[in-house]
């Protein structure tokens, strides 16, 4: 099975994304086939830093959920691995990595996570434990950190994941079934840049705009419209993510966007600072 793109072929998302590389193992693994349709992908990070340096990680997130377990962040000062929900930021986040430290943990598709929650909206820009979610945050801890063996702990995530899919699909197959179907939407809006409004993608899936916003709110927490603007503003950033110099209105141009200033207005409201200024950042500081 083809897995997810290593970061270096695909950082969307990762600012920095060099500075990472260096500091962090970072590998990606694909969902298994239970899972297909809500879960993106596996992911997993290793780190063994001096004891002078703190990893700042910011992240502009994709429109999904994680669900974790590993070392908490740096900055809680708490100790032993923790299992945590991480719902779908809308502003930028960032992770504080010291020491010695691992996480393994599943993104979910967007509106994946449906399939589990009732309501992936109480979950925007919050990380909440487990238990929040129905699961049992002391057994997951045990199962997933029992082996030192990271193939092996994604492994076990994937299996207790898809015990409580199934669960829940013996209960409400109908949730599981329209969780699907918000991520095979949200695709679309990834991936066809011809859509940029609500209206395209309702023309595109077939079910109407009304719809849309209903259960797009339910399995994915936010807007299609603002699914759509996030996987622009991720492409946005990826465009420099190796120093390249581009010509912003022609990126613009390429997103979907009617014209430079709009583009320059999201990213800097996503990113505290313009396009130019980000690429200008990765040029000074990157490879």
């Amino acid at each position: 099975m083809t897995g997810p793109a290593p970061v270096d072929r695909d950082s969307r998302g990762i600012l920095d994304p060099w500075l990472l590389r260096q500091r962090v193992a970072f590998a990606r693994y694909p969902p298994t086939p239970g899972l297909d349709g809500l879960v993106d992908r596996f992911w997993a990070v290793r780190w063994n830093l001096p004891a002078d340096v703190e990893h700042r990680q910011e992240v502009l997130t994709h429109p999904a959920v994680n669900l974790s377990v590993g070392t908490p962040d740096a900055r809680t000062r708490r100790r032993g691995p923790e299992a945590r929900v991480t719902g779908v930021a809308t502003d930028l986040v960032d992770r504080a990595l010291a020491g010695q430290g691992w996480t393994v943990a599943m993104m979910s598709t967007v509106g994946g996570f449906g399939a589990l929650v009732d309501d992936a909206a109480a979950l925007r820009d919050r990380v909440v434990d487990v238990e929040e979610v129905g699961l049992d945050g002391a057994a997951l801890v045990a199962r997933v950190g029992g082996p030192d063996d990271e193939a092996a702990r994604v492994a076990e995530l994937a299996a207790a994941v898809e015990a409580a899919v199934a669960e829940v699909a013996d209960a409400d197959t109908g949730r599981v079934e329209q969780a699907r179907e918000v991520a095979a939407v949200a695709r679309v809006a990834e991936t066809d840049r011809e859509v940029r409004r609500l209206d395209d993608l309702a023309a595109r899936s077939g079910i109407g705009g009304r719809s849309l916003q209903r259960s797009f709110a339910r399995c994915a927490g936010v807007s299609p419209t603002w699914v759509i603007r996030r996987y622009r503003l991720l492409e946005a950033a990826e465009a420099v993510r190796d120093g390249a110099r581009v010509s912003w209105p022609e990126v613009a141009a390429a997103l979907g966007y009617a014209d430079q200033a709009h583009l320059v207005r999201d990213f800097r409201a996503a990113l505290g600072r313009t396009p130019e200024a980000y690429a200008r950042a990765v040029r000074r500081d990157g490879p």
